[in-house]
């Protein structure tokens, strides 16, 4: 395997400017980011997801991620859904709500201040609940077994987009796909003294296919990119 960053779970927090409610997820999102969670978690920056930032989009095809939704529109998980997969949990706000004045987007009451520390406490709770259980990296679900963490101390908060998770985009018969993981895999095959060659080249494809979908159909295409693009690695290295 290629050594890839710790295991974190992604929180997206919906953009409801016009809502109290998106208030209150960017602010329990925070919360959860530097007080109750730091070192497990990073953000994941909706409208750069959704503008197509590569990191936020990696990081949410290869670990799992919560989303967080002030209303039923649930914009988040459903962009997260329809760009790297679905999460592996989603808090609502609505569904938490005892009170409905919970102030204003700009300044929330005490009801809406308190709304903001149950969200954070049952997304903490989701954190932890994530990280007690294996994620299949390829298959974007739970495995079977059972690991637990080490307990966190508190640090910074980050981005997804700074997380370090190495990503590629190659020419796949006229297609352009990001392979998750490429460089690291170029960079251990190198330094491991592999050159370019058929028997190189199908290894590759195993181990890019850990990380990444690969369709039956297409592993020929694979094949002949991974060998380009192993050779202009080397090249270069």
């Amino acid at each position: 395997m290629v050594d890839l960053p710790q295991k974190k779970v992604g929180i997206v927090a919906c953009s409801g400017e016009e809502l109290a409610e998106g208030t209150v997820t960017r602010l329990a999102a925070l919360k959860v980011l530097e007080q109750l969670r730091p070192k497990d978690t990073v953000t994941i920056c909706l409208p750069l997801f959704l503008a197509g930032g590569e990191g936020d989009r990696a990081f949410a095809r290869f670990y799992p991620t919560i989303a967080l939704d002030g209303c039923d529109k649930r914009c988040a998980a459903k962009a997260t859904e329809l760009y790297s997969g679905k999460p592996a949990a989603s808090v609502l706000v609505s569904e938490l709500m005892t009170e409905r004045d919970l102030g204003t987007m700009r300044r929330l009451n005490d009801h809406g201040r308190e709304l903001v520390n149950r969200t954070a406490d049952r997304t903490a709770h989701l954190v932890d609940e994530l990280l007690g259980k294996p994620w299949d990296r390829r298959a974007g679900e739970f495995t079977n077994e059972t690991t637990v963490e080490e307990a966190a101390e508190p640090i910074e908060a980050t981005c997804s987009c700074g997380s370090g998770i190495p990503v590629q985009q190659v020419n796949i018969d006229g297609q352009v796909v990001t392979l998750i993981a490429l460089p690291a895999i170029f960079q251990q095959f190198h330094e491991q003294g592999k050159v370019p060659g058929d028997g190189v080249t199908r290894e590759l494809l195993n181990l890019v296919k850990v990380y990444n979908p690969v369709p039956a159909e297409q592993e020929a295409n694979y094949l002949s990119a991974l060998e380009r693009e192993y050779t202009a690695f080397c090249a270069k290295s």
